[in-house]
């Protein structure tokens, strides 16, 4: 019984309070308004007008055309090989025959050759027609005409000498000539020269003066040497040789030759070729 109190009085109580605490109706509390964002002006970036460079004008060099070389090709070379010489051999085809210190009968007798002798032809002469021989082995050359030589083969294969590689005897007793001359009429040059005075038994019982000469046949320049007994001699020099003529003049006696003496060559008109 007294529960059944309890519980009503707990009711009561409960409706006492229900009816005694208002109801409160929840009013949003209201916000701060709303700050309105004002737009700001962006400043617009004017670019400054940069400065343009406006180059002074200068002066503009005026360029003077210079002559342009022409090139003359130039000839290339031709290689020619060099000929290849040897020593041939031969037969004396005359009873006697003389030999020479030089290639010609106007040098020095040297010794005599007899027929069938068989030698060594180690040089050439075509300007003379005369080839320098010796013993096979030997060492004792001297020069003969080629007409008395048997030649075993080709005699254009010796060696060609040069005329002033000529090995000539001096004489240990006289000086050279003390004057000489060259007077030309035509094509004919005419050279004189002072006499060589010899001791008695000097005489070399030969042509007394050698005349060496350079003159010019058929548009050549050759070899030709002179013998003479006299104090002049002529020879024939045509115009026409690119090389210039020229000679020289010895004293001969019988130990040798004097040194020579070269002298002043007139040269042949070229217009005349």
């Amino acid at each position: 019984m007294k529960q059944i109190l309890y519980s009503l009085t707990f009711i009561l109580i409960l409706a006492a309070c229900s009816h005694a605490v208002p109801s409160t109706t929840s009013t949003p509390i209201p916000l701060p308004p709303t700050e309105t964002l004002i737009p700001t002006t962006t400043p617009t970036f004017t670019p400054l007008p940069s400065a343009t460079f406006t180059p002074e004008p200068t002066d503009t060099p005026t360029l003077t055309p210079t002559d342009t070389p022409t090139l003359t090709p130039t000839e290339t070379p031709t290689f020619t090989p060099e000929p290849v010489y040897t020593i041939l051999r031969g037969v004396v085809n005359q009873p006697h025959v003389n030999c020479y210190y030089g290639p010609s009968k106007a040098y020095l007798y040297k010794y005599g050759l007899l027929k069938g002798n068989r030698l060594d032809i180690i040089g050439y002469m075509a300007d003379t027609g005369y080839i320098e021989v010796q013993a096979i082995g030997g060492d004792n050359p001297c020069w003969m005409n080629l007409d008395f030589m048997d030649v075993e083969g080709d005699i254009t294969a010796v060696p060609p000498v040069n005329p002033l590689a000529i090995r000539l005897p001096w004489s240990p007793y006289y000086k050279e000539l003390e004057y000489a001359k060259a007077e030309r009429a035509g094509d004919e040059v005419t050279v004189s020269w002072t006499p060589l005075i010899l001791k008695a038994g000097d005489d070399s019982e030969q042509e007394s003066y050698l005349l060496e000469t350079w003159i010019c046949r058929d548009g050549r320049l050759v070899f030709n040497p002179v013998g003479a007994y006299g104090t002049s001699a002529k020879v024939v020099d045509e115009p026409g040789c690119p090389q210039p003529s020229s000679g020289r003049i010895y004293g001969v006696e019988k130990h040798g030759y004097t040194r020579y003496l070269m002298f002043d060559w007139p040269q042949a008109d070229a217009s005349l070729n």
